[in-house]
């Protein structure tokens, strides 16, 4: 399956990415297993994490049905870096043009990070197949409701930054197509079996089965 088809797939399931920033090779399949076994189909290894390269790798080979990929990504030559690990998505921080169309040429997902109108608009028409809303400290629910008024029906926006599962509800209510989560998922030193409680409960929250 391509890595766009994956990520149709892992949207339409859970559309939440895992962000494990500072994770190590050697505690990455436990972690990813844990997530998966919660339903979390995206994973992100971000580059400035300890060997990112090598948990993309791992990550691959013990979950070839998930989408892992790399966030953080500020280069094309990084974008080539995580192809070459197996990485099937790239995610930046911010919206940088060659980015994209590397990742787009090299068949990967591509998720850039916007915060206004006119990065959205660009990132769109580049064909990112998602929009990083970072930070969303600073883009609470009402930004991003007034985004989706504007921005075409089918723009999926995931905001990341300060996610959780007392705010998750209220990102979906304003028109987030997903979000990204970081701290209140993962920190290095979590183990396994704890990140997969807080895994399940974010999706829980995401879901509205059950009160943030």
């Amino acid at each position: 399956m391509t890595p766009h088809l994956l990520f149709e797939q892992a949207m339409a399931q859970l559309p939440l990415v895992a962000i494990l920033r500072g994770i190590e090779p050697d505690n990455a399949v436990a972690v990813g297993e844990a997530l998966w076994q919660a339903g979390f189909r995206l994973i992100e290894v971000p580059l400035n994490s300890p060997q990112p390269l090598q948990s993309i790798a791992r990550l691959r080979a013990a979950l070839p049905h998930a989408l892992v990929g790399a966030g953080t990504v500020l280069g094309v030559d990084e974008v080539r870096a995580v192809h070459a690990a197996g990485g099937q998505c790239v995610v930046a921080p911010n919206f940088n043009p060659e980015v994209v169309r590397e990742a787009l040429a090299l068949g990967m997902a591509c998720m850039p990070g916007v915060m206004t109108p006119s990065e959205a608009f660009a990132a769109l028409a580049l064909g990112a197949h998602a929009l990083k809303l970072f930070p969303a400290e600073a883009l609470p629910p009402a930004v991003v409701k007034a985004l989706r008024a504007v921005l075409p029906p089918e723009a999926r926006l995931l905001p990341v930054g300060g996610i959780d599962a007392r705010n998750l509800a209220a990102y979906r209510t304003a028109g987030a197509s997903g979000a990204g989560l970081g701290s209140s998922l993962y920190q290095p030193g979590r183990s396994a079996a704890e990140v997969g409680q807080r895994a399940r409960d974010l999706a829980a929250a995401w879901t509205g089965t059950i009160a943030a």
